[in-house]
């Protein structure tokens, strides 16, 4: 059973996906993501769009009990509950989000480049400067693919609010 942390972790995601907030998320959503993403980088759209609709046949297929074509968010966390003992699957959801974040493909994302993700994510602006250097912990102004993938596996497999990945998709809501 997914724990408080855990809860409000994929709450906020969730809840930033769900375009329509009716309290389901559907390809559409996704698609939605996708959408805000290439608008800020048009270079990538085929890339943002393969990754953000495959992560949805995923989630679907893992996590869509009824077969509604929805997923709510008691069936995420049913999956969530079960990434512990995944972390073959949660790495490589990491390799994959790294790709789409590291807009000039030099292997690091830098802290525009988070910016650009968790604005694409949230839909709107946001101030990431004090959050960034939580993340780079290793204090070199970029996020390597090794500090990135920790800091997924702490945000989707986790469970300790101090770890720095609790932090990846910003600061959670009370």
């Amino acid at each position: 059973m997914a724990s408080d942390l855990q809860r409000r972790k994929v709450k906020s995601v969730f809840t930033a996906m769900d375009v329509d907030g009716d309290g389901f998320l559907e390809e559409r959503d996704f698609q939605a993501l996708a959408d805000r993403w290439t608008a800020l980088r048009s270079g990538d759209a085929g890339l943002l769009s393969q990754i953000m609709l495959g992560w949805w046949q995923t989630l679907l297929s893992a996590s869509d009990a009824d077969r509604d074509e929805k997923v709510t968010l008691d069936e995420v966390l049913l999956v969530v509950d079960q990434l512990p003992d995944m972390p073959d699957a949660v790495v490589g959801t990491a390799a994959a989000m790294f790709e789409a974040i590291d807009a000039d493909r030099d292997g690091y994302v830098s802290a525009s480049e988070y910016r650009q993700m968790i604005e694409a994510w949230n839909g709107k602006a946001t101030d990431t400067d004090s959050i960034f250097p939580a993340l780079d912990t290793d204090g070199d102004g970029r996020l390597s693919r090794a500090e990135f993938s920790t800091l997924w596996f702490e945000f989707w497999a986790g469970d300790n609010a101090d770890a720095p990945g609790t932090l990846v998709f910003g600061p959670l809501a009370a």
